[in-house]
């Protein structure tokens, strides 16, 4: 019995993760103008992102500011890649924890032993992975859908310490817009949200703006 939970969560998480929305393989890269919005405070500059995902950002001189803008080129980027399946997941097998109405939610053994992740309508809403040694979680409450696969839009990250699973960092709130470049039929992060509470347990907004964005040759 077990075991056929396993072939069917696996089926199921494999329909899911083949229905997130990837860049075709063609991506040469992409530029524009990005605007960074935080404590009354506005940075403005330019960016061009190759296709080895790498962004350079021109014409802001915070540091801080520029690494803060290139991150989030390159995380919304390097989830675009489209990797196969088998490529990713051959050496693991998923079980059923629970089926609620939030999803399917299943654990990973073999390769990632551990994992978690739940699947409701062949969207993934939630993660819960080993990354860089520490866990992230990740709730999705809205996704876009493109047509031709899905798009994460708003959800939640947070941080937790994988040898004590207590929660170690603020919890980010995201929301994200897309554009459709046009025929290419390629969705480009137009702007991101991320709201958290400080210290002081006030809340604070970043937001970064990508504009006048044209794909590269």
């Amino acid at each position: 019995m077990d075991d056929l939970k396993e072939i069917n969560c696996k089926e199921i998480f494999k329909k899911a993760y083949e229905n997130r929305y990837t860049w075709k393989n063609d991506f040469h890269g992409y530029q524009g103008k990005c605007i960074f919005l935080t404590n009354n405070n506005i940075h403005k500059g330019n960016f061009v992102l190759g296709e080895d995902f790498k962004p350079n950002i021109q014409n802001i001189e915070d540091e801080k500011v520029v690494r803060s803008i290139a991150s989030q080129l390159f995380e919304v980027c390097i989830h675009r890649v489209n990797r196969r399946f088998e490529s990713v997941h051959s050496e693991n097998n998923f079980k059923l924890l629970k089926n609620s109405d939030s999803g399917i939610e299943m654990s990973v053994s073999g390769k990632n032993q551990g994992d978690k992740y739940r699947v409701k309508n062949n969207c993934i809403n939630m993660v819960y992975r080993k990354i860089h040694g520490t866990i992230i979680e990740i709730f999705v409450k809205e996704f876009l859908d493109t047509g031709t696969g899905s798009l994460s839009k708003k959800y939640s990250s947070q941080n937790i310490d994988p040898d004590t699973l207590e929660k170690n960092s603020q919890k980010l709130e995201y929301e994200d817009e897309f554009i459709n470049m046009g025929k290419s039929d390629y969705w480009i992060l137009n702007s991101r949200t991320i709201k958290y509470l400080n210290q002081n347990q006030e809340e604070e907004t970043q937001k970064f703006v990508f504009e006048d964005l044209c794909l590269l040759n």
